[in-house]
């Protein structure tokens, strides 16, 4: 069994995925996440397919996203007087099975925090490469080396930073921001597995969809880069008021309820492109930090298969990073393309009132339902080896 040590930062999901594969191969794993304590509520998340399913069978943990799922929501477009003019499927936005982000981060600490350490409220701050290991200093605690250094820290990620280079070079701004705000994106809750229904209101570069009587908001809008202060959220919810005043049917309510929901997040759409190289040296990056794409629809399916993968050549190669990241990377730039060049922002809130009217007649055309065989048949292009069966972990599956 390997005993090489490995840091992983970012304790959202692609992180404790990473550390129970890790752990379970012979690796001592060390998670650091700046949030300090696990974040619970969020967006949903979801997975669909074959291949997710059975990276999530083989960590144990199927049954039990199964309990913890939410219901699909079906989308419906209205206008003013809330008449439906299209209705994006449940099926589209839900995958095969949905939970709610918090709920999935909160079943893999269930499963890794007795195993691996967990440092809540620290980050790294500098890493330095040696011969020998990657040297790693941290905010709030000492110095350390490890062997291996692993960002699972999303699409703003620090360690894509330290051993890559700047955020512009390699994450490209897709041209719209989304708000989330609530329990949810649409508002279905954790063991709710009844068909939900949320409204969609649009203007032309914007969209503001609310579920669960305004409980829960999912607001676009076209922009190019904004400077505001990411700690003010405050300033973050006028920016939203602002951008979506004068717009009609249910938006001026979910506008007066948003000062008082919970788990508001404001960010840009944007899609990170490392050019199919996911490692350096002694670091390697995996999840939204390597592959992100806001809103794609796959990020959480591409970070646990991910982290499967990592992990699984690590242990193949014993524990050589040489070798496994040369395997990983070669894997998950094909698979990776998945993520593709797809911008959620055009096809929720295109910028024309042709594009608007467009977007609605596909939503229930025959066009829609090729693009979601396609979409079905690329999240289970790859084939995945048994790493655990060819390590003798398990018996032949």
């Amino acid at each position: 069994m390997v005993t090489k040590s490995v840091l992983v930062s970012g304790a959202g999901i692609a992180g404790p995925a990473l550390a129970y594969w890790l752990h379970r191969y012979g690796f001592r794993v060390t998670v650091v996440e700046q949030a300090p304590a696990p974040r619970s509520g969020g967006q949903a998340v979801d997975f669909k397919g074959a291949t997710h399913r059975l990276v999530l069978e083989r960590m144990g943990i199927w049954d039990e996203i199964q309990r913890r799922r939410t219901g699909r929501t079906d989308v419906v477009y209205v206008d003013d007087a809330d008449r439906e003019l299209a209705v994006m499927s449940g099926d589209f936005t839900g995958g095969d099975v949905e939970i709610l982000r918090g709920d999935l981060t909160a079943v893999l600490l269930e499963r890794t925090t007795a195993d691996c350490e967990y440092r809540f409220g620290d980050s790294v701050t500098a890493l330095t490469e040696t011969a020998d290991g990657v040297y790693a200093e941290f905010a709030n605690g000492p110095a350390e080396t490890f062997d291996l250094v692993v960002g699972c820290d999303g699409i703003h990620s620090t360690i894509r930073r330290f051993a890559f280079g700047p955020e512009r070079d390699f994450v490209r701004h897709l041209g719209y921001y989304y708000c989330v705000a609530g329990a949810s994106a649409y508002g279905m809750s954790a063991g709710h597995t009844e068909r939900g229904r949320a409204l969609a209101w649009n203007r032309p570069g914007r969209s503001a969809t609310a579920g669960g009587s305004k409980a829960s908001q999912l607001y676009l809008f076209a922009s190019p880069e904004l400077d505001y202060d990411r700690r003010d959220l405050a300033a973050q919810r006028q920016l939203v008021a602002e951008r979506f005043a004068g717009v009609g049917g249910g938006v001026p309510g979910m506008l007066a309820a948003l000062p008082t929901l919970p788990d508001f997040y404001l960010d840009s759409l944007s899609r990170v492109d490392l050019r199919g190289k996911y490692t350096r040296g002694r670091v390697a990056l995996v999840g939204d930090a390597a592959y992100g794409n806001t809103l794609g629809g796959v990020g959480t399916g591409l970070a646990v298969v991910g982290a499967y993968v990592l992990a699984g050549e690590l242990a193949a190669a014993g524990g050589d990073h040489t070798v496994a990241f040369a395997e990983y990377d070669r894997i998950m730039a094909r698979y990776a393309k998945i993520a593709g060049t797809a911008n959620a922002g055009r096809f929720l809130a295109p910028r024309t009132a042709l594009g608007l009217r467009a977007r609605n007649w596909f939503l229930g055309s025959r066009a829609f339902d090729l693009m979601l065989r396609y979409a079905d048949k690329a999240v289970n292009d790859i084939e995945l080896r048994d790493y655990a069966v060819e390590l003798g972990l398990v018996a032949e599956r």
